[in-house]
């Protein structure tokens, strides 16, 4: 009988497990993070795979394809499908063919891991490219932050059933948590959120992009790709980070916990009572 029509895996499976605690050893399920090849194309030309979890995949299609630079709106792509196939799934889309020339421009040609956001670059110019300045004039207060990140952990229902998976989440002052999205990867789980936000029309400039990770260089990028004047996470940002962030205008707040956080780069978005200097 010919084979049925292939269907996209379920981004959380059940597997056994033995577990050892103390003297004791117990054996179970448990919760996992599901991790599948994901492949770009645009009309019938191959641009990059990468391994993701397969949740929230046209958010993921839109978002990376933002975020790489290959449309500068959402509806720039004409059609999106999303195909299972045997050993991962494809995002097919289509655009119009003066943007599709654009392809060439950036093509990746190696298989991106989920933890990598830079896979497949042909220079080192490509690594560190200045990204476009951001402007905005928004500012927000301590309260606001502490008020953002206490909303994560509530939203993250992939990370409460696996404890393995990244958040990127875009807050506003007067809307609250505006949309959140998961990954095994952190540079995934930022295109997914990129893509939501495309795809709603939304204004990131008015508001705070969250992360559950660290900063690194390529997660600044994307953030300024998107026009997010402040970043904020609950780990540090690498040097490399700091100074792309500084030059391109963006505010990143680090070690953001419930006592407090840390402000890296251009500290005027951030209201504060009193600034000590230490040191």
């Amino acid at each position: 009988m010919p084979a049925g029509p292939m269907t996209v895996p379920p981004p959380v499976r059940n597997v056994a497990r033995t577990m050892f605690r103390g003297e004791a050893v117990t054996r179970e399920a448990r919760a996992i993070p599901e991790e599948t090849p994901v492949a770009f194309s645009y009309n019938r030309t191959s641009y990059a795979v990468m391994l993701a979890t397969p949740a929230d995949l046209e958010d993921f299609a839109v978002g990376f394809s933002l975020t790489e630079g290959v449309v500068r709106h959402a509806r720039e792509i004409e059609e999106l499908e999303v195909v299972a196939a045997e050993h991962g799934i494809e995002l097919r889309m289509w655009l119009a063919p003066e943007r599709a020339d654009r392809i060439a421009v950036r093509q990746r040609r190696l298989a991106g891991p989920s933890g990598c956001g830079l896979c497949g670059l042909e220079s080192l110019e490509d690594v560190v490219r200045t990204p476009p300045r951001i402007a905005s004039a928004a500012g927000f207060d301590a309260a606001a932050i502490h008020t953002a990140m206490a909303a994560l952990p509530a939203a993250q229902k992939l990370n409460q059933q696996t404890h393995a998976v990244h958040a990127a989440a875009f807050w506003h002052p007067a809307r609250g948590l505006v949309a959140l999205r998961e990954d095994v990867g952190r540079h995934n789980a930022l295109d997914k959120l990129a893509g939501a936000l495309g795809r709603q029309n939304a204004d990131v400039a008015e508001g705070l992009l969250l992360l559950s990770s660290r900063i690194s260089v390529e997660m600044v990028q994307k953030a300024a790709a998107l026009g997010a004047p402040v970043v904020v996470a609950v780990s540090a940002p690498t040097a490399l980070a700091v100074r792309l962030a500084e030059a391109a205008g963006i505010t990143l707040v680090g070690i953001a916990r419930a006592d407090g956080f840390e402000v890296f780069t251009h500290p005027e978005r951030i209201a504060a009572q009193q600034v000590q200097h230490v040191a």
